[in-house]
């Protein structure tokens, strides 16, 4: 007779890839159900982004025809609870699980592109997402989630009035650029842009979410200091193009988030316009800006190589268009940043069972 401690027992057997434990001592095991030979439960991943979702249901299955019968109907049901570091009594965003940083060591490398693709891939998987445009000098993500015309609500919440994020394409957004005409420079000093940007994260209601993607402006400056001072930062996702100019501040950017004072986990690098492939030849690449530039930066520094993203022209014109590139359905752009969020999702996992991350191959 099949048991609830018997299929346990050989669930124990599968090793959970990244946290190197197995799923019942992980207490990701749940809702387990037994009828004759019909075995059923539930597994429970750590994100609705994981990687390795289609393994770890096959090992699960395996194990039970293995361990307990060979004849046995299994019925497996993937779910995901997104973990996080926090405490609840944090009072600054208390229902936002992950904050993720994405910064450039320069400007000009498509951080923006990649922070508005991040979002709308992790949604796409299932996740809860927002974004905030932190980047108080050059807001884009008004034009590219096309809602430049918009303008945030105020709600009380507990007694207090609160900023409610614009939502576009399930992102929850908030930028400087909602409270700017398109064409005005925003003309700061250091400590004014410091705290418009802390408002952002104060001063609005951005509700339950399992990440909150960060764009932050390029270099590392007063921005920088006053985010990782008040925010808890999850992790810090560097973007660079495989260009020598580029890879020296990409690797300045990632000295900084490592600097003792600050110590903020480096998630990988992001290798942007990686390659040149025209529309006509989709099987051919250019190495325009150098080859493997971000790959070998990662190895140097022993941080996960995230993903490689082509220099596309349809990227482009998703981000002008208000729509961007990774919500195009079957598309060799749109899975490039599928497989970038499920990266980036898996090493925030890793980070929130305090795991040294191992690299991610290409």
């Amino acid at each position: 007779m099949i048991t609830k401690e018997i299929v346990l027992d050989a669930l124990s057997n599968v090793i959970e890839p990244d946290l190197k434990k197995d799923l019942v001592t992980l207490n990701m095991i749940e809702d387990v159900e037994i009828n004759g030979k019909k075995v059923s439960f539930t597994v429970v991943l750590t994100t609705p982004a994981c990687p390795l979702k289609d393994l770890i249901h096959n090992a699960c299955e395996n194990a039970i025809k293995h361990y307990v019968d060979q004849e046995a109907e299994v019925e497996i049901n993937m779910t995901a609870r997104v973990t996080t570091k926090r405490q609840d009594e944090q009072p600054l965003l208390p229902r936002v699980k992950n904050i993720i940083a994405v910064a450039s060591g320069k400007g000009g490398v498509g951080k923006s592109t990649i922070a508005a693709n991040l979002a709308v891939s992790l949604a796409d998987l299932g996740a809860k997402v927002g974004l905030i445009d932190a980047d108080i000098y050059g807001p884009s993500v008004p034009i590219m989630f096309d809602v430049v015309d918009e303008k945030p609500l105020v709600r009380m919440v507990d007694g207090q009035q609160k900023m409610v994020p614009i939502e576009s394409y399930g992102i929850k957004l908030l930028s400087i650029g909602f409270f700017a005409e398109t064409s005005q420079a925003i003309v700061w000093r250091g400590p004014m842009a410091s705290k418009a940007l802390t408002q952002l994260f104060r001063d609005a209601d951005w509700g339950e979410l399992d990440y909150l993607i960060i764009d932050l402006p390029p270099g590392t400056g007063d921005i920088h200091l006053t985010l990782v001072g008040s925010i808890p930062i999850t992790g810090a996702v560097v973007v660079t193009t495989p260009q020598t100019v580029a890879l020296a501040d990409a690797e300045k950017g990632v000295s900084m988030f490592q600097m003792p004072s600050i110590n903020v986990p480096v998630l990988g690098i992001v290798e942007n316009m990686a390659w040149f492939t025209p529309e006509e030849l989709p099987e051919n690449k250019y190495y325009i800006f150098g080859k493997d530039g971000g790959k070998d930066l990662a190895l140097k520094l022993n941080v996960p190589l995230l993903g490689q993203i082509p220099l596309v022209q349809s990227i482009r014109e998703a981000g002008d268009a208000g729509r961007p590139a990774g919500l195009q359905e079957k598309s060799a752009v749109a899975e490039a940043f599928l497989e970038l969020a499920k990266n980036v999702a898996q090493q925030v996992a890793i980070k929130n069972a305090g795991i040294q991350a191992e690299a991610v191959s290409q």
